[in-house]
């Protein structure tokens, strides 16, 4: 056999399929040997009990273990009991089986070609709320591009607790969330890539209640066809064959989040659609505990006066800023169950770090294989951490199993199997902003046959103080490759020989963005300097015992410090966040006595800035920059 056929999905699955047959003999020999009889309500031995070295994936974090759980997805409630005063149109469930059925419709040879060889036809739409979008389908794909009212498609025990939410809300929110309902309602892929402070939890709440209804469907799927198994078993009729109904495990939503504060938002968001008394939340003490600030720590933003920090930033930094969590959700119909054992989960809340470092652990994401909606937001702070960490977990996502984790393959739909999850995961992407990162990860990794959408927009020119001369210098470089040598190259070479020759220049200077060191006094302010070096850099730069001061975004992003005595800003970059940007040309009039033309600001770009050019120089004006150079 060939090298490579050792790593096809063909042989992992017959592997698969092997180990599990043998822990099933091993589990019914064992079965049939006798065991001593225990005592009624006798306490198990201390050295019976799980430790957490022996806790399987999530454990460290969960309270239950369990296998794929689906099959044998709360016993205790039947058919009858989940539809129990309901009334549905059956198109609600007919169209979620179309696309996350045994057989779904847009799932053809001919999608998964164009797919893999990025084959996308594109045009540009628009809609009420979300304005400007651009919709891509796989080229040969003739289905509508015409999207239906989203709430429609969620089931109405979930839509009448929304419909109350919504009636609380301005005409504009209420909109926003039709919007993306539609959207999500289609199955296509969402890059929404300019969300706003004022809208975040609008958009959360309704893409919450996607996951939800997601969810819901899926579990009644699964209650159905165990009832009709269970009745055929009871006539001794032979059992139906079209109950392939799940994945290899069970969670089938996971949200990418920066922070335990972002989880708190997302909880919150979920739990609106679940309120008391029809649903209890269970281990909600544990989880304010665990993802709240610790106990005795104070949040300086939430008392914060409003001109200390900027918005954006208390609203990024409030709460519990920790990037190292997950946490696991499981639903049932009458209540919300917070950490459950990830193999127990419906749904799974975590960090990339999180995630990253359970791998590192247990060697396996598993419990990554079925997912069906993945929601990563806060995209803008996520590359503001290791951006590394993000692309492993979508590496991982949709792989087959390396554990058979007692799945009934007889339950497993045939593209799980097939290796074809990654064509009908449906993703959710939220950012403030775009970047050449978060455009090359929506190009690369989002697969979904049934299409995806990205918003759009035209950026107007950002305010600086008036009379300020703003120098934006262009370099020429033809491959992304080599951006980085040609930057410092242009850098050394053009940008910075003039600022040496000036007496003015020479001095007062802020380089933000970071470049290789030359032999220059400078202080350095990073992601990584202590408080004592920051006021330590501080101080020599205001006092004029260093000349330059360097910068990273990274620091600016996590601290936002207020830094006076600079005349004189070079950008070896433009900064992600165009807000960075006026805020650095603000801080030389912190001092008394700046006026305009004592500022200079030089700005080094190439065509490969374009994202963080259209923030700062406005749509127009960047297409300006880009095509020929020069100042404004």
């Amino acid at each position: 056999m060939d090298s490579s056929d050792w790593t096809s999905p063909t042989t992992k699955l017959l592997t698969l399929l092997n180990v599990s047959a043998a822990k099933s003999l091993k589990r019914k020999h064992l079965a049939e040997q006798p065991s001593p009889s225990r005592k009624l309500n006798k306490r198990r031995a201390l050295d019976e009990l799980p430790t957490n070295g022996a806790a399987g994936a999530g454990e460290e974090d969960g309270e239950e273990e369990g296998g794929d759980g689906d099959v044998e997805m709360d016993k205790a409630e039947s058919v009858a009991e989940e539809e129990a005063s309901e009334t549905e149109d059956p198109w609600v469930e007919v169209t979620h089986e179309q696309h996350f059925g045994a057989k779904p419709t847009p799932l053809t040879q001919a999608a998964i070609e164009d797919v893999t060889s990025k084959s996308w036809s594109t045009t540009n739409s628009s809609l009420p709320k979300l304005g400007a979008v651009a919709i891509s389908k796989p080229s040969g794909s003739t289905s509508s591009e015409k999207m239906k009212a989203g709430s429609s498609q969620i089931l109405q025990r979930l839509r009448t607790p929304f419909e109350k939410l919504q009636a609380s809300l301005p005409p504009d929110l209420r909109l926003l969330q039709n919007d993306i309902l539609s959207v999500l309602a289609s199955h296509r892929d969402l890059y929404h890539t300019h969300t706003s402070l004022d809208t975040a939890p609008a958009v959360r709440e309704s893409i919450a209640l996607h996951m939800l209804d997601h969810v819901t469907k899926k579990r009644r799927r699964v209650l159905k066809n165990n009832e009709r198994l269970a009745h055929a078993a009871k006539a001794g009729t032979p059992a139906p064959e079209d109950v392939q109904d799940q994945g290899f495990t069970r969670p089938s939503v996971l949200v990418l989040l920066p922070f335990r504060s972002s989880a708190f938002k997302w909880l919150d968001a979920l739990t609106a659609h679940t309120p008391a008394p029809a649903f209890q939340l269970e281990n909600a003490a544990r989880f304010r505990r665990e993802f709240g600030l610790p106990e005795g720590a104070e949040d300086k933003y939430a008392g914060a006066d409003a001109d200390a920090y900027p918005r954006d930033h208390v609203e990024t930094f409030r709460g519990n800023p920790d990037d190292n969590f997950r946490v696991g959700l499981k639903l049932t119909r009458k209540s919300v169950r917070l950490f459950t054992g990830f193999y127990a989960s419906d749904i799974i809340l975590a960090s990339p770090l999180g995630l990253r470092t359970t791998f590192e652990k247990e060697k396996t994401l598993d419990f990554l294989s079925s997912i069906e909606v993945l929601v990563v937001d806060q995209v803008e702070a996520l590359t503001m951490q290791n951006w590394e960490h993000t692309q492993f977990v979508f590496s991982h996502l949709n792989q087959l199993p390396k554990e058979s984790h007692d799945t009934d393959f007889s339950r497993i739909k045939p593209w799980y199997l097939d290796g074809q999850a990654a064509y009908l995961r449906q993703t959710v992407m939220l950012s403030a902003y775009e970047t050449p990162e978060t455009r090359s990860l929506y190009n690369q990794a989002l697969k979904n046959v049934a299409g995806k959408v990205r918003t759009a927009r035209r950026w107007a020119p950002v305010q600086v103080p008036e009379g300020l001369e703003q120098n934006f210098i262009r370099f020429e470089c033809a491959n992304p490759k080599d951006e980085l040598d040609k930057r410092f190259a242009h850098f050394t070479a053009h940008v910075l020989p003039p600022v040496l020759k000036s007496a003015v220049q020479s001095a007062n200077t802020v380089v933000f963005n970071d470049f290789r060191r030359r032999q220059l006094s400078f202080a350095v302010l990073s992601e990584y300097s202590s408080n004592a070096d920051i006021a330590r850099a501080r101080q020599a730069f205001f006092t004029g015992k260093k000349a330059f001061l360097l910068v990273s975004e990274r620091f600016h992003f996590y601290r936002r410090y207020k830094i006076r005595g600079i005349r004189n800003v070079i950008f070896y970059g433009p900064p992600d966040h165009a807000a960075f940007y006026t805020e650095l040309l603000s801080f030389p009039f912190l001092d008394e006595g700046v006026e305009p033309a004592d500022v200079t600001c030089r700005v080094l770009y190439s065509r490969y800035d374009w994202f963080r050019m259209e923030r700062i120089a406005g749509t127009k004006g960047a297409a300006e920059l880009v095509r020929g150079g020069g100042g404004l």
